[in-house]
């Protein structure tokens, strides 16, 4: 578990719970039971990077890299459910997870990128 508040409010160790974002310093194993769980670490195909970790790393949309796996974890969820957000519905939708270090644009831009490249993916 990546603990950053223990409260649920920075978002730091947000993972998905059969496809919905969860925070998991407040979610108890038994809620957890049988569900699917998705880390950080699964985005990854072998050793070839998730879109979202591509263009984060292109547009240095991380800094210190404490928040960046609950980041990437609520940036899937908020894809799967709007494969095309302005940059306003981007930002609302990270309005959960703090990140101390950037001021969020590089952030916006990664994500504008990344669900460019999955859209595109998915028409092919």
């Amino acid at each position: 578990m990546h603990v950053g508040c223990e409260h649920g409010v920075c978002g730091a160790c947000t993972v998905l719970l059969d496809g919905r974002t969860a925070r998991s310093c407040c979610t108890l194993a038994v809620q957890a039971d049988g569900a699917e769980i998705g880390t950080v670490e699964g985005l990854a195909a072998g050793s070839r990077l998730h879109p979202l970790q591509e263009a984060f790393w292109a547009h240095h949309g991380l800094q210190c890299g404490f928040c960046t796996p609950g980041i990437l974890m609520t940036v899937q969820e908020m894809l799967a459910d709007n494969p095309d957000p302005t940059d306003e519905e981007i930002r609302e939708g990270l309005s959960g997870n703090i990140c101390r270090c950037t001021g969020y644009q590089f952030i916006v831009d990664a994500v504008r990128e990344a669900a460019a490249v999955l859209r595109a993916d998915r028409a092919h």
